[in-house]
């Protein structure tokens, strides 16, 4: 099973900075030599790495040495050979080594998941519940209850969790404290220091930070530009859920803006004298295009469902050809449509991606965006832009926080190899 993102940026081909050390230069060679591995198409021999690095092969074949014995990669099949010699065994990312866990807080679930060092999703749990009565407290209990089952779940397959992200619908700083998460009723909650009464999330990595926690729509972005090709990229990614999020990447890197906290689509104005948003605004995205917006629109508001499953009834009502479901998609995706035209016109992006709760509704909601960038967007008549549905769907800020946990191991396998040592 093919990983679920290419490793991009993870070979480092520029010389490091400064005077270079002997334990520097072993850093940086574990470095390159990992991320060959990580990014080639096939399992490279030991031969092709001193080929492709400029490495001797005594240095590649020692660091290959340290990278096995820190189970960081592991040897593939042989490859049949019909000449001389013994065949050679390429190398792979292991799948039995460190792993990371992404966490999600969100308006009505809560998530764990746990990927590997090759991109794998070894565990996802999701639990239904509204928590907007809930305490910031007992949430976080909950969700370090769903993150114990994860890390028992990952020791059973020889996994151990290097380090975790938390993805939460709102402003968070770099401390991880929750500035305001409106649709929660957050407002400077310390999610580390609440996290950290109960037992560890994950091993001690040196170099991995323990926790991180980030906004759910940056960390949904991180999950699909990993999860598509290989290459640069700039696209919006947008999680639909109870609130509106979206993540911005330009270039191949997530654009945080100056303190972090950009991509507050939801709250964007789309009529001024509009509906009263929980941000204290009026007529934001959020009240038009948000989940449960377009439920009440479609007369699913009432219907005793968890969202996940209204949502597949209205996508079912849909496609059935239900009047009220194709008005309330249709009603949503121009507000949508609204918001994204002036983002594209402000950026200059040209992919659009519908992630979380809008993805399985994308066959009814992008007819109404793409009409909304064509008659808005100056440049839509020379350079079209691309609207699709998310790779990942409904897990990706979990999968992404799993993600770029491995991704710091790849970048500086050290770290973990001085605690597997």
């Amino acid at each position: 099973m093919a990983g679920l993102w290419h490793c991009q940026g993870v070979t480092r081909p520029d010389a490091p900075p400064g005077p270079v050390r002997q334990g520097s230069l072993r850093e940086w060679n574990l470095a390159v030599v990992l991320g060959r591995i990580a990014a080639a198409d096939r399992p490279p021999s030991r031969a092709e790495l001193a080929a492709g690095t400029g490495l001797t092969r005594a240095t590649v074949s020692a660091v290959v040495e340290d990278l096995l014995a820190g189970r960081l990669v592991a040897e593939a099949e042989p490859t049949p050979r019909t000449g001389a010699g013994r065949p050679s065994r390429g190398l792979v990312l292991a799948t039995d080594g460190p792993a990371g866990l992404g966490l999600e807080v969100n308006v009505d679930y809560l998530a764990a998941c746990v990927v590997d060092l090759a991109g794998r999703v070894r565990h996802h749990t999701v639990h239904r519940a509204d928590l907007r009565p809930v305490s910031p407290a007992e949430a976080l209990a909950r969700l370090a209850d769903l993150a114990a089952r994860a890390r028992a779940d990952a020791a059973r397959e020889g996994l151990t969790l290097a380090g975790a992200a938390l993805a939460v619908p709102g402003l968070v700083d770099d401390a991880g404290l929750v500035r305001l998460a409106p649709n929660l009723g957050w407002r400077d909650v310390p999610v580390p220091a609440l996290l950290a009464e109960g037992p560890p999330l994950t091993a001690h990595v040196d170099g991995v930070p323990p926790l991180v926690v980030d906004n759910e729509a940056n960390l949904a972005a991180l999950g699909e530009l990993h999860a598509g090709p290989a290459g640069r990229a700039s696209f919006l990614h947008i999680s639909g859920e109870v609130g509106i999020g979206a993540g911005i990447v330009l270039d191949g890197a997530l654009f945080r803006g100056a303190r972090g906290w950009s991509g507050e689509i939801g709250h964007l104005p789309i009529r001024p004298d509009g509906p009263p948003c929980r941000c204290g605004g009026r007529g934001c995205l959020e009240t038009y295009t948000g989940q449960e917006a377009i439920l009440a629109a479609a007369g699913l508001a009432g219907a005793d469902l968890p969202a996940d499953t209204a949502t597949t009834r209205l996508a079912e009502l849909a496609g059935a050809g239900d009047p009220g479901a194709l008005r309330a998609l249709a009603e949503a995706g121009t507000a949508l449509g609204v918001a994204v035209a002036g983002v594209v016109n402000l950026l200059d992006l040209d992919t659009v991606v519908l992630g979380g709760g809008y993805a399985p509704l994308a066959p009814w909601l992008r007819p109404p965006v793409l009409a909304e960038i064509s008659r808005r967007v100056l440049t839509a008549a020379w350079s079209p832009v691309t609207v699709r549905p998310a790779s990942l769907g409904a897990p990706a800020a979990a999968v992404g926080g799993a993600g770029s946990v491995v991704r710091r191991i790849l970048a500086r396998p050290a770290g973990w190899l001085a605690r597997a040592a």
